[in-house]
């Protein structure tokens, strides 16, 4: 849902901590970009969702939910914002939370899991070109 850091920008924990809550955290980004930038903002919580919506956010995250708690927060959006469900989600789970009525779901496991595959390349017996 993102090409790169310049069509979105993602409010995590981190951001809301420092700037003392997510309505503090989108007001400070809103001046700093343009109104074509989508904000998506991390929620840990039902009592932060309704935050993020009172703001209007683009995309909410929703950080590590169960499925009963994703469920109830996709009723309480209602379409007015796309719902990415994150954290701790793994394939074997990917049809459960996809049925719940979210329209993202981040795997982790996708990237942070992968084997590193042990590729080396050698040279030997260069001719030059003059």
């Amino acid at each position: 849902h993102r090409f790169g850091l310049y069509d979105a920008v993602l409010i995590k924990d981190n951001h809301i901590a420092v700037a003392g809550g997510i309505k503090s955290a989108v007001n400070s980004i809103r001046k700093q970009i343009s109104h074509t930038v989508k904000i998506e903002v991390e929620v840990e919580n039902l009592s932060q969702l309704q935050e993020a919506l009172e703001m209007k956010v683009d995309i909410i995250m929703l950080d590590n939910m169960d499925l009963n708690t994703i469920k109830k927060a996709v009723k309480i959006v209602k379409g007015k914002a796309l719902i990415e469900a994150s954290g701790g989600i793994t394939l074997e789970k990917v049809r459960e939370i996809a049925q719940t009525g979210v329209a993202l779901i981040s795997i982790g496991s996708l990237t942070h899991s992968v084997k590193s595959l042990d590729i080396s390349m050698e040279i030997k017996n260069v001719s030059r070109i003059s």
